[in-house]
Parts: structure tokens; C-alpha cells; sequence
């Protein structure tokens, strides 16, 4: 077992960090301990882990940065990943919706006789790795001197996308977006475009292997984190790519 730990989860919370150590320890054989101050250092010790099943301790930035990197060598779907949360509450949504518990030594034996759990992933064009959903808000309206906040409400931002999902438009860039969401589930991505003309609201529903959003510059939420600006992006589902250790069901 390689065990990362995340310089920040050690500064932060190092009694947390040394219990998760010392169970992982006292549990598995062949153990070693790394520390990387970066990510030039997170890729050399995944790479010099030698098979050994890599264990993240830390908070979600810390996950994502071992799965973008097995990602970036293609050993992704190869390899089982397990994590300790570390870290307060705003820093482990993406864990919390993965299952994995937050307490520190529920969530090291669950590294240890848990079961794995394989998860679709949405990889996108700039070698980002999405777990979960990613959603498209419209741009927050400026704000007014002269516009009261009740007409604020009723008259949302709009945005003007294209969205493709498998070559088929949902959107096109002649009618005002409110907003786009993409998750996965049984291997394909589940698109939902909503739209508003006057008082109407709509929504229009896909399911696909890529979704293709372009248009004047916009943001994105994926994996709790606001990204962006970009004028284009596709995401492509990888069905089962995450291995994921998680708490055994009972």
C-alpha cells in the first residue's frame, strides 16, 4: 500500500493525518508513506509505487490530483484508489457524495475491508476528470441601481450556448439558455438543458456518450469547483473508469 498524505491535511490536521497512518499501518503489509510538495511529486511517487494500491489522505483536491494523474498515464481503470478524508467540511463535499466517510477512523477501515465500487468519470478535452455531475449556471445579472430585487428574480440571466449531445443539438445559440447539467449514470451521460422564454420554463433531456457546449465565454461547477472561462469544451463518459474502495455494504 502506497499512503499519500496531503502536505495541506498534515499542516491542517496532523492528529487526524497520524490516526489514518496508524491504522492503514497496523492493517496492510508493505507499506510506504509519501509526502509530495507538488504535483511534479504526486506523479513521481504514483509512478514509483511499484503495484501497490494507492491510498489518498487528504481533502478532494487531494483525490483529484491522484486521479487526474492516473488518468494522465492511462492506469485509471488499472488501478484501485482509496481515500481518507481530512479536512473541514468545505473542503470534502465530493467525498461525502462518493460514499466515503469523513470520520477519520471509519474511513481508513473502510480503505481497509471495504468493497470496490466502479465509477463512471467524465473525462473532458483539456485532460480534466469529472466525478459525479458538472453543472452550467447562467451568469449572475449585474447588479442595478434601478432594478428592484423582486424583478431581479423574476427576469433570471440567460446565457446563449450551443449543446451537443452526440452530434444532436439540444441548444442552439439563437435562444437564451438557463442553465446545463451533465451526470453520469449506467455509462452514459444524462443531459438536461433548461430554458425560459417569458414565463415559460422547459427542459429538454438526452442521454449520451459526449456532450459538446460552446458559445460566448461561460463557467462551469464540476467536482464542487468553479472552472473556466471557456468558449468550448466536450465531455466523454468513461463508463466504470474510477475503481474506488468504499465503506461494504451490510
Amino acid at each position: 500500500m502506497l499512503i499519500v498524505i496531503d502536505p495541506t491535511a498534515r499542516e491542517t490536521d496532523g492528529e487526524s493525518v497520524r490516526i489514518a497512518r496508524d491504522v492503514l499501518s497496523a492493517g496492510a503489509s508493505d507499506v510506504k508513506v509519501c509526502v509530495p510538495d507538488g504535483p511534479w511529486a504526486m506523479s513521481r511517487a504514483l509512478a514509483r509505487r511499484g503495484g501497490r494500491r494507492v491510498v489518498v489522505v487528504g481533502d478532494d483536491r487531494a483525490l483529484l490530483d491522484a486521479v487526474r494523474e492516473l488518468h494522465r498515464t492511462g492506469e485509471l481503470g488499472a488501478s484501485t484508489l482509496g481515500m481518507v478524508p481530512v479536512g473541514p467540511a468545505s473542503a470534502v463535499p465530493l467525498s461525502r457524495a462518493l460514499g466515503l466517510p469523513t470520520d477519520t477512523v471509519a474511513a481508513s477501515r473502510a480503505v481497509l475491508t471495504g468493497t470496490v465500487r466502479r465509477l463512471d468519470v467524465l473525462v473532458d478535452d483539456a485532460d480534466g476528470v469529472v466525478l459525479g455531475s458538472l453543472g452550467i449556471p447562467a451568469p449572475p445579472r449585474p447588479r442595478s441601481l434601478t432594478a428592484p430585487l423582486w424583478w431581479r428574480a423574476k427576469h433570471p440571466a440567460r446565457q446563449r450556448l450551443r449543446v451537443e449531445a452526440d452530434g444532436r443539438v439540444l441548444a442552439d445559440v439563437d435562444r437564451p439558455v438557463a442553465g446545463v447539467s451533465v451526470r453520469t449514470a449506467d455509462g452514459l451521460a444524462e443531459v438536461v438543458v433548461r430554458s425560459r422564454a417569458g414565463a415559460t420554463t422547459g427542459e429538454v433531456h438526452a442521454r449520451a456518450t459526449s456532450v459538446t457546449v460552446s458559445g460566448a465565454a461561460f463557467r462551469y461547477r464540476a467536482n464542487a469547483v468553479d472552472l473556466g472561462p471557456t468558449r468550448m469544451r466536450t465531455w466523454t463518459v468513461r463508463p466504470g473508469a474510477l475503481r474506488l474502495t468504499v465503506p461494504a455494504q451490510r
